[in-house]
């Protein structure tokens, strides 16, 4: 008895994916989870996704469908979270290639799903830009769920589209996605978290940790990303709710349009001309400014100076909470320095951990 999930956008996708199976079915029968190996530049210094030929060590389950245990390894100078989901987790963590466009990710599915024969099929995407038509101002990175809608809409096999934590992503809100959700799934408590409670501590998605953290009580407003992006942290954040495959598909522009594509380049020029952009072309200006950036040593006494500074302008803003990866890039640290600054945050004020992310309410002594 195998369950197939199929994460939309890679990612915190993958991690709440793992979250809502132990959720719903407990520590029987772990199921597949179908994913990108896609991290942000504070992981993986390449643009974009990763593809089979990016990994040493996968196992290969089907044709073009290959498994990533936790003895793989990326090849340098790509990063990935994948091998170390599939050390802390006890779920099978297969690659989705977007290379050979949504006609190779269709074909990838079909594949898995004549070898494992599953008992169910769940697409699932954290903050619900999967809904997007295309042109939303505060869509950011439509390209990965649009082409996971397109490929998964020509599977031969019924696929329950879940929307879990709407609005968390910061693309778009929750009151744009309410009339798109349908029956409510789950509402993840604090201990559904206990199954990725050790992932939490270390993986950078943003969206999943507000997921997490809203399941664990946490309220108000938190800043995200490089911008400051401010997401309502509220109690619909750690609701899994139905969608309408078909609706969704009629509704989203740029998956209608990738549907066909052999590539991850047509799908690229199709985001350019229905979005405006590409979040890999993003990615690549972004990449390329972070290299011309010198290294700066990350100095304890400067770096709580600098907290203090920042915390007191987010408190003016109304904002109650933010995450490690906003912390890093307010802080013009890099992504490598993330983890030893998040360390060092939590040592000098647990209290203001308020897990995973970091509560900057507290008024200085």
């Amino acid at each position: 008895m195998t369950r197939l999930i199929v994460a939309a956008g890679g990612g915190g996708d993958a991690v709440a994916a793992a979250m809502l199976d132990a959720a719903l079915y407990g520590d029987d029968d772990q199921a597949v989870i179908l994913t990108y190996a896609w991290d942000r530049l504070l992981v993986d210094p390449v643009p974009g996704p990763r593809g089979v030929h990016d990994f040493t060590g996968l196992e290969q389950l089907t044709p073009s469908v290959y498994a990533v245990p936790a003895e793989a390894r990326p090849i340098a100078p790509a990063g990935s979270t994948l091998p170390q989901l599939a050390a802390e987790l006890p779920h099978t963590f297969a690659l989705i290639d977007p290379h050979q466009g949504a006609e190779g990710v269709a074909r990838q599915l079909n594949e898995l799903v004549g070898h494992l024969e599953p008992t169910s099929i769940d697409l699932v995407d954290v903050g619900g830009d999967i809904l997007a038509r295309g042109d939303e101002p505060t869509l950011k990175s439509p390209l990965a769920d649009a082409l996971t809608l397109a490929a998964c809409c020509q599977v031969n096999a019924p696929i329950r589209l879940l929307v879990a934590g709407p609005g968390l992503d910061g693309e778009l809100p929750h009151e744009d996605l309410r009339g798109m959700l349908g029956p409510l799934v789950h509402t993840f408590t604090a201990k559904d978290t206990e199954s990725i409670s050790s992932v939490l501590e270390w993986h950078p998605s943003e969206a999943t940790g507000m997921l997490a953290a809203t399941a664990r009580g946490a309220r108000g407003t938190c800043e995200v990303r490089d911008a400051g992006l401010p997401v309502p942290l509220t109690d619909e954040g750690p609701a899994v709710h139905e969608a309408d495959m078909d609706e969704a598909l009629s509704r989203n522009r740029l998956a209608r349009a990738v549907i066909a594509t052999q590539n991850l380049d047509e799908v690229e020029t199709h985001s350019r001309e229905i979005c405006g952009y590409s979040e890999i072309d993003y990615e690549r200006n972004k990449a390329a400014w972070l290299n011309e950036r010198p290294p700066l040593k990350l100095d304890p006494d400067a770096v709580l100076v600098q907290l203090g500074h920042f915390e007191a302008e987010a408190r003016n803003r109304g904002v109650t909470h933010t995450t490690f990866r906003h912390i890093t890039e307010a802080l013009n640290l890099n992504g490598k320095q993330r983890q030893d600054l998040r360390e060092l945050l939590i040592h000098s004020r647990p209290e203001q951990y308020d897990a995973p992310l970091w509560r900057i309410t507290i008024q200085p002594e």
